[in-house]
């Protein structure tokens, strides 16, 4: 460490040959040794020698040779010097190529980029090669274009997988779809088999709707009645083997003297009947087929035992649709109702204490029976509430509105029975004329008779009794009576020969008669 070093020019004479490089470091120039001078070693006019680089460049410390320095005037360019990645390295001044070539000298070639500034000094030696080619210089390039390749390349492959994946799913959901709807229709692969009950017995029991409707349905028929430029449909049973039919007198009303009436059955067969006998007080009416046998009479139940409450089932031709079957329960008993009176003088007024029930009830349903639990008929079906507030035996074309009325069994077994064997049905009365006008509560006997003669008709039950013009009739055997329709109902719920208590006031006093009712012929 302590001997200096000999300058190569020392050994070497001018001219000579370059002596073998001195051997340095690896990072460059032996510690404690002054970096030499090229242009030292070589003389004017010789080759320069090939610059040797450290493995790290030029040490920030050691200044950079100037170029023109070693070869003089009209020399070859030198070796390019090399470069750092990004030009100039930190520190240097660049040099201008004119300076190392001189004016007129070729161009140089580029340089090349220094050493990295924190790379140690060279030796004048290290780089020379006397048998290797000058290295090529590699253009400087960007990493960005680089880059972008790569992603573009990555790009393309994500959108072709997103494009792929997007293809199957497609393929996938239309063919899982077209499969699930085959699976929704056919059940899979095999038939589609649902749960279902097995095969029961039709027979129901006797005391259900249904039961009651198959034993009376073939009982209960159509009738469909013309004349006159009228027509109608209604309902009607089947009273005896004889081809006795009960229906509304309103049904039959349309065919006058000369019209048709065609009995439709159940099972579809068709007859043409006439009129037996009708009562439009009542609102009853019998008519006849002929030639029919077979027929099934339906049982006739008794109205005094109904109660509100009890089950009850109707059966009709509601609006032409034979066979309907409905039900409800009775709903109120003795309920005073008039119906009809489109003739305007009263003639065609009928008067009934009826059965009220929810029964559905319609138009076309008029005339047919109304059954109680064990199938028996206790009234027949005839009028309806409608929505208009309207009490109509044709029912209106409303409909149903929960409100239906239905003449008691009582009243027209004795009707159908007098219409069967005389052809018209008496009532009873009790001979006294009554004020229709009358706005108070009861009925008032009436001060005139509506014919001219008296009130009170002479040797009437009424005049036997003791009944006087003005009396107020207040009570029929210790029912409330409020109207001289409501005493009329009353009195019809009766037969002929049947005695009532009859409680009146006159002058503000309340007394009570008795009498037996007398009998008319449909008036």
């Amino acid at each position: 460490m302590g001997a200096s070093p000999v300058a190569p020019e020392a050994a070497a004479g001018p001219g000579a040959l370059p002596a073998a490089s001195v051997a340095t470091p690896a990072h460059g120039v032996p510690m404690g040794a002054s970096p030499v001078a090229p242009e030292a070693v070589a003389g004017p006019g010789a080759l320069p020698a090939a610059p040797a680089s450290p493995a790290h460049g030029v040490p920030m410390s050691a200044p950079a040779a100037a170029p023109e320095a070693a070869a003089g005037p009209g020399a070859l360019p030198a070796a390019p010097v090399a470069t750092p990645a990004h030009g100039v390295p930190m520190g240097a001044s660049p040099v201008a190529p004119e300076a190392v070539a001189g004016p007129g000298a070729p161009p140089a070639a580029p340089e090349a980029a220094p050493a990295p500034q924190d790379a140690p000094a060279a030796g004048p030696w290290a780089r020379y090669d006397p048998w290797a080619a000058p290295a090529a210089v590699a253009p400087l390039q960007q990493a960005d274009p680089v880059e972008e390749d790569v992603k573009r390349r990555r790009g393309r492959r994500r959108r072709a997988l997103v494009g792929g994946a997007l293809v199957i799913a497609l393929v996938s959901g239309v063919g899982g779809g077209v499969v699930g709807v085959q699976l929704e229709r056919n059940g899979g692969i095999g038939a589609v088999e649902l749960p279902q009950a097995g095969v029961e017995a039709p027979d129901r029991d006797p005391d259900s709707v249904a039961g009651i409707a198959a034993q009376a349905l073939p009982s209960v028929v159509t009738l469909h009645v013309s004349g006159g430029g009228k027509a109608g449909t209604g309902t009607g049973f089947v009273l005896d083997d004889r081809g006795h039919i009960l229906t509304n007198d309103h049904v039959v009303e349309p065919a006058g003297k000369n019209g048709d009436i065609t009995v439709t059955f159940h099972s579809g067969d068709t007859a043409e009947a006439t009129v037996v006998g009708r009562d439009s007080g009542y609102d009853l009416a019998v008519v006849r087929v002929k030639g029919v046998r077979g027929l099934t009479p339906l049982p006739l139940g008794n109205s005094d035992n109904v109660r509100v409450g009890d089950p009850v089932v109707a059966i009709g031709a509601p609006f032409d649709l034979a066979g309907t079957v409905t039900s409800g329960i009775i709903s109120a008993r003795e309920r005073p109702i008039t119906a009809g009176g489109e003739n305007g003088d009263g003639s065609d007024v009928s008067y009934v204490d009826a059965l009220q029930t929810d029964a559905p009830i319609n138009p076309g349903n008029s005339g047919g029976p109304l059954l109680d639990g064990k199938g028996r008929v206790v009234g027949i079906n005839s009028a309806i509430r409608s929505a208009d507030g309207g009490l109509d035996p044709e029912g209106g074309q409303s409909g149903s509105i929960g409100l239906g009325f239905a003449i008691p069994i009582n009243q027209g077994k004795r009707v159908a029975e007098e219409l069967i064997e005389h052809g018209k049905a008496t009532h009873p009365v009790i001979g006294i004329t009554l004020d229709m006008e009358y706005g108070g509560d009861g009925a008032r006997v009436a001060a005139e008779g509506s014919d001219g003669g008296p009130p009170v008709s002479t040797g009437g039950p009424g005049a036997e009794a003791g009944i006087r013009p003005g009396d107020v009739i207040t009570e029929v055997d210790g029912r409330p009576v409020h109207s001289g329709e409501e005493l009329i109902v009353k009195t019809r719920a009766h037969r002929p020969g049947d005695r009532l208590e009859l409680t009146l006031e006159r002058n503000g006093e309340e007394r009570t008669v008795s009498l037996v009712l007398g009998s008319s012929d449909g008036d």
